[in-house]
C-alpha cells in the first residue's frame, strides 16, 4: 500500500481494517481512471493471502504473491465486467463461491468495471453479495458508480479514489526515472504529469512514450514535440505582452506560433489557464504554491508578472480570451480567430481600480487630487425687443415654436403694459370669451410656465377687458 500514490485516505483505512480484523466482505472501489483501484484490489488480495506478510505488508516474492501479480492464482479470480456482463458468468461465479480456497484463508473475487453488468447479472449477484461464505471477499471496481443499482451499493463498503495531484505524479515520475537511470528535467516531468490529468496510469504511459522518443535525457523540448503541447515559454511571452498591451510583441509572437506548428485550440485553452493562474496569484494573500500546482520557476514568473495589472484588468483579459476560445472550434480557419483575438486583447484599454488611480494621481502631483465640480446648467435665454410690444411679439413666436395651438390663442391677447414684475394683458370686446378661458386654472398655469421660461423669472400676469 505504500506504493499507491495519492490515496492515503484509502490505504490507511484498509490497513487498519486488516489489523483489527474488521475488513468488510464486499468492497466498492470507485473513482477516475488510472488512480489505483485495480492495483489496490490486487494489493489487498496479496495482503490477505501472503504467508510471509509482516503487519499485512506482502512480501511480493512468495508463490501466492507471484500468482496474483501474474493473474494465475486459482483463489483470486479477476473478472472483467465489460466482457463478462451476462447472467451466465455471474452464475458460474456464484457456483464457485461455496468452494474453499486451494491454499490460504481467503478467496478473493475482483470484478473490474462492474457497472457494465446487465440488470439480470446484478440480480444474480445480489444474494451472494449480501451473504457470502466467510472465506470470500468481493472487491468491485468502477469508474461510473452512478450506474450501479442501489441494492448493490447498500451491500458494499465504498471507497472513493481521488484524482492524483500533479505534484505527487511528478514526484513518482522522478523516482521512476532515478530507478531507470534516466536524466530528466523537472519541467519535462511536470508537463507529462499535467497531461496525465490526475491519472497515474496515463502519466506512466506518456512517460514511456517520451522515453522511447528521446532515447536519452528527457527535456522540455522533447516533451513538447512528442506530445504536441504548447511551449510554455510562448505562453509566458503572450501573457507578458497582453498585460503590458504590447501589440508589437504580439506580432512577433504570432510569427513564432506560425512557424512552430501550434494547435490553435490547445494554445487558447493553455492561455486561458495561464490567465486564470495569474488571477489566483494576484488575489492570493498566502503562498501561491498552496493553490497552484506549478513548477517553482513558472510560479515565480507569475508572481513577478502579477504585480503590475489590476484584478479588473486580468478579468477583462480572461473574458476576451474565453470568447476567442469558444469561437475557435466553430471557425473555418481557427488560426485567424486566435491571431485576431490576441491582437484585440493587446489593443484593449487597461482597467485600473479607482483607489489605485487616485493614489497614483496624488503621488504624481504631490497634492490631494482635486475633484472638479459639475458644470452648472446653462441659464435660460429670455426673449428681447426694443419695446415691450416687440418683446411680446417675440414671446408669442417663441411659444409658437413649442406649442402652435396655444400660441394661436395667446396672440389674440393685447399687450397693455409691463409694470414692475406684472404683465397687463387685455382682451378686445369682440373676443370677450377669451377672458373666460384665461380664467381657467390649467390655461393660466401653462401661460405662467411659458412666461417663466421665455419672458423672465419672477413675472406674473393679469388679464383685463373683454366687455363692450
Amino acid at each position: 500500500f505504500n506504493d499507491v500514490v495519492g490515496q492515503s485516505h484509502i490505504t490507511q483505512t484498509l490497513t487498519n481494517a486488516l489489523r483489527n480484523n474488521r475488513l468488510h466482505h464486499a468492497l466498492l472501489l470507485t473513482g477516475p481512471r488510472g488512480t489505483g483501484k485495480t492495483s489496490s484490489a490486487r494489493i489487498l488480495a496479496k495482503a490477505l493471502r501472503c504467508p510471509n506478510a509482516v503487519d499485512f505488508v506482502p512480501c511480493d516474492k512468495c508463490e501466492s504473491c507471484l500468482e496474483i501479480s501474474q493473474s494465475r492464482s486459482p483463489d483470486v479470480m479477476e473478472l472483467d465486467g465489460a466482457s463478462n456482463n451476462g447472467v451466465d458468468a455471474i452464475r458460474d461465479l456464484r457456483d464457485s463461491v461455496s468452494y474453499m480456497p486451494a491454499r490460504g484463508k481467503y478467496k478473493v473475487y475482483i470484478i473490474d468495471e462492474v457497472h457494465m453488468l446487465s440488470t439480470s447479472a446484478f440480480n444474480a449477484l445480489l444474494k451472494t453479495l449480501e451473504e457470502p461464505p466467510p472465506h470470500v471477499i468481493f472487491i468491485l471496481a468502477t469508474t461510473e458508480v452512478q450506474k450501479i443499482p442501489q441494492t448493490i451499493l447498500s451491500r458494499c463498503q465504498r471507497y472513493d479514489f481521488r484524482r492524483i495531484s500533479i505534484k505527487q505524479i511528478t514526484e513518482q515520475l522522478r523516482k521512476i526515472c532515478l530507478s531507470e537511470n534516466i536524466a530528466a528535467e523537472e519541467e519535462a516531468l511536470w508537463m507529462i504529469a499535467r497531461q496525465g490529468d490526475g491519472s497515474m496510469r496515463d502519466s506512466l504511459s506518456l512517460l514511456d512514450q517520451v522515453i522511447t522518443f528521446a532515447n536519452g535525457p528527457l527535456t522540455r523540448q522533447n516533451v513538447v514535440e512528442i506530445l504536441g503541447l504548447t511551449n510554455r515559454s510562448l505562453l509566458f511571452e503572450a501573457l507578458q505582452a497582453l498585460v503590458t498591451r504590447d501589440t508589437k510583441a504580439i506580432m512577433l509572437l504570432l510569427e513564432k506560433l506560425a512557424t512552430s506548428g501550434f494547435e490553435p485550440h490547445v494554445f487558447s485553452q493553455d492561455l486561458l489557464e495561464m490567465i486564470r493562474n495569474l488571477l489566483l496569484v494576484k488575489v492570493s494573500s498566502t503562498d501561491a504554491s498552496q493553490i497552484l500546482e506549478l513548477p517553482d520557476s513558472e510560479l515565480q514568473g507569475l508572481v513577478d508578472l502579477a504585480k503590475s495589472p489590476s484584478e479588473e484588468d486580468i478579468h477583462l483579459l480572461f473574458d476576451m480570451a474565453l470568447k476567442s476560445a469558444n469561437e475557435i472550434p466553430r471557425a473555418q480557419d481557427p488560426r485567424i480567430v486566435l491571431e485576431v483575438g490576441l491582437l484585440r486583447m493587446a489593443a484593449a484599454p487597461q482597467i485600473t481600480d479607482l483607489e489605485s488611480l487616485l493614489r497614483g494621481g496624488a503621488r504624481l502631483s504631490g497634492t490631494t487630487p482635486v475633484i472638479k465640480k459639475p458644470a452648472e446648467p446653462p441659464k435660460p435665454k429670455y426673449v428681447t425687443g426694443d419695446t415691450p410690444q416687440e418683446k411680446w411679439l417675440a414671446f408669442v413666436d417663441k411659444i409658437r415654436q413649442h406649442e402652435a395651438l396655444f400660441a394661436a390663442k395667446i396672440e389674440n391677447l393685447l399687450f397693455v403694459k409691463e409694470e414692475g414684475a406684472v404683465l397687463s394683458l387685455g382682451v378686445s370686446p369682440k373676443l370677450s370669451f377669451l377672458k373666460d378661458q384665461m380664467n381657467d386654472s390649467s390655461i393660466r398655469a401653462k401661460l405662467q410656465g411659458f412666461i417663466d421660461s421665455f419672458w423672465g423669472a419672477g413675472y406674473s400676469f393679469q388679464v383685463q377687458g373683454g366687455k363692450e
